[in-house]
């Protein structure tokens, strides 16, 4: 995947980010680095929803950051549009802004709790110049709250005065205030309830189809990203270990953590849970810190063999189609 496509919105091509790890307060002592992210590469093109899933700490959100230029990478390249953005400037990188936007994980820590929600939507209006006069400022947040099932007269109150699933809203309007062609969906309906869960992902499904946007959406559950997903990325210590088309990674995947992510996913029937084979994962995650040599999974792999110690496996495309994996043992 080193080819630049131009007819896909975003690529991304062997990103790494590595952080600096120091020691000591005032003699600093550099003692390694902390591989967040390492050789990362994908494709989304426009109006599509690639899942990215991973346990806590594999480096999703780290991507989604990187991708927005909020944190600069170490290597590789991010292509918007077919225009490199990597390592953008700060004036430049706002205006990037009114075409990539993010909503967070935590509908709550990432409103202001001082201002009101017609100040938190319509703060991206003011500060990108998008509305002439304060009618026409005030039509567009009332337009956007009821975009997205709120009711416009709530609009003088404050974000502690809303249930999380209404906090979760507002973020979304406040992400659509600049028109953008991406969204990176950062855990959107981790901290919400099953029920709010299935609404904020309908309301998403709902935006995207009205206005052609392109998602990435990062989630650690494969039962949630299945729903909204078209293609699914699959992450582990920092890299993606398979990707594929959502139907094509569900019925076939090949990629032992992939399995074991599946596996994973409870079924509602208890004779059906009872019966079916799980593939657990032995060992904990290991360190981003010192990560293994070769591949990063084979401490923890079911199958794995020698080679799996020694050399690191490159992504690789099976069978002719879209179906990607980064396996020795997987021919």
């Amino acid at each position: 995947m080193n080819n630049v496509n131009t007819n896909a919105l975003i690529q991304v091509r062997e990103l790494t980010k590595f952080f600096p790890i120091y020691r000591g307060a005032i003699f600093r002592r550099k003692l390694g680095d902390l591989r967040a992210l390492d050789g990362v590469s994908f494709d989304i093109s426009r109006g599509e929803t690639l899942g990215l899933v991973g346990e806590s700490g594999c480096g999703k959100t780290t991507t989604g950051r990187t991708i927005l230029q909020l944190e600069h990478p170490t290597s590789g390249k991010v292509f918007f549009e077919g225009r490199d953005i990597t390592g953008i400037g700060k004036y430049e990188a706002r205006r990037l802004r009114k075409h990539m936007q993010i909503i967070y994980q935590d509908p709550f820590g990432s409103l202001n709790p001082r201002m009101t929600v017609r100040d938190i939507v319509g703060e991206p209006l003011l500060i990108h110049e998008l509305t002439k006069g304060r009618g026409e400022y005030r039509d567009r947040i009332d337009s956007l709250l009821k975009m997205v099932g709120l009711n416009p007269a709530m609009a003088a109150r404050y974000p502690h005065e809303f249930s999380g699933g209404e906090r979760q809203r507002i973020g979304i309007a406040r992400a659509l205030a600049v028109n953008p062609g991406f969204i990176i969906c950062d855990e959107p309906v981790s901290a919400l309830d099953v029920s709010i869960q299935a609404q904020i992902i309908n309301l998403l499904e709902e935006i995207q189809e009205k206005f052609g946007l392109a998602y990435l959406f990062i989630a650690h559950d494969l039962a949630v990203v299945r729903h909204i997903s078209n293609r699914i990325a699959v992450m582990y210590l920092g890299e993606i270990v398979e990707i594929a088309d959502r139907k094509d990674l569900y019925r076939e995947p090949m990629h032992p953590y992939t399995k074991a992510l599946l596996a994973a996913i409870p079924i509602p029937d208890p004779e059906m849970e009872y019966s079916r084979e799980h593939s657990m994962i032995k060992g904990e995650v290991p360190s981003l810190f010192d990560t293994p040599p070769g591949c990063k999974f084979h401490t923890r792999c079911p199958i794995m063999q020698k080679i799996c110690r020694e050399s690191r496996p490159v992504l690789k495309n099976m069978h002719g189609n879209e179906h990607m994996v980064a396996c020795h043992l997987v021919i």
